[in-house]
């Protein structure tokens, strides 16, 4: 007999970064008796911890969570592996369990999950080639432009401090003509599972406290040391990300740690905003306060009569 798919219900728990989606999560499948998958592009990797805010030793034992230190940051692992991947998963989680928490940040990897995308096309390896020359002798800044002009809707979205995203949505336009947020409107790919989208989010100033609060902590915690370990590798695109970029350019001599620090809050209070941006064009997206007393039983609520 197959298993029925119509009672199986993967919940999204989505928001910007900072805001407390790993304790959502948790006490969300505590309540499901279910497990938690991440999408948070950056956990996947064994070598980034700190900087990742990757949940903690207690967290990840109150309740089993897939995509937590999974691969090494020298294998390549796309968001096209992590859509592959993520559903095989999901089928066979959901032969065990009901619900399944998907739980993250990362926004175009939870949309490979809950609906999929168009294949990218192949870019030429000498339109790189060129971008690479480009980001070498004008910097991030003439490539930003660039981006601005071609494809604004990914502008107010991506991680602009991330040469590697711009560069890949450079090379999508100037391969296709067609922008790379053309290519996330595809016809929805239906899925085998009800799903239910929650986000959470606080006011702004409470929401960047937090943020700045965090990576005070994330120092103390040796921030600074992880990163240090890992200048063999800064070369590779899972550390052109904030919180090791700005180490990086400590290191090199070229910023004080006071303002490398400083960078770092101001750069992820930036993330956050773009992750905000990105969650609210979603339509689907249930949205709850995360400073409220009972907002669990709020989304529990919404979970019920959304099922």
């Amino acid at each position: 007999m197959t298993q029925s798919t119509v009672t199986k219900t993967l919940i999204v728990v989505a928001g910007p970064t900072a805001v407390g989606k790993t304790a959502a999560a948790i006490e969300l499948a505590k309540h499901y008796n279910t497990v938690v998958v991440s999408a948070d592009s950056r956990q996947f990797f064994r070598e980034m911890t700190i900087g990742t805010a990757k949940p903690n030793a207690a967290e990840l034992a109150a309740v089993k969570h897939y995509f937590i230190d999974s691969h090494s940051i020298t294998e390549p692992f796309s968001v096209g592996d992590f859509e592959k991947d993520g559903l095989a998963l999901l089928d066979e989680l959901f032969k065990i369990h009901d619900h399944v928490i998907l739980a993250g940040g990362s926004g175009l990897y939870i949309k490979a999950i809950c609906e999929g995308f168009d294949e990218l096309p192949k870019a030429d390896p000498a339109i790189r080639e060129n971008l690479n020359r480009e980001l070498e002798e004008k910097g991030i800044a003439s490539l930003q432009q660039k981006l601005k002009f071609a494809d604004p809707v990914y502008y107010d979205e991506v991680d602009l401090d991330n040469p590697q995203r711009i560069i890949r949505a450079l090379e999508v336009f100037e391969s296709s003509g067609k922008p790379i947020s053309s290519y996330r409107q595809a016809t929805v790919n239906k899925r085998p599972f009800n799903i239910v989208k929650l986000a959470l989010n606080l006011p702004r100033e409470v929401l960047y406290n937090r943020i700045n609060a965090r990576v005070d902590v994330m120092m103390q915690q040796g921030l600074l040391a992880e990163v240090q370990s890992l200048l063999p590798y800064r070369q590779l695109n899972a550390l052109q990300t904030v919180g090791y970029a700005e180490l990086f350019d400590y290191i090199d001599g070229q910023t004080s740690l006071e303002k490398a620090v400083e960078m770092i809050k101001q750069n992820t209070r930036r993330f956050a905003k773009r992750q905000l941006t990105w969650f609210r064009r979603d339509s689907q997206f249930h949205w709850f306060d995360a400073g409220d007393a009972d907002v669990i039983t709020q989304m529990i609520n919404t979970i019920s009569s959304a099922s």
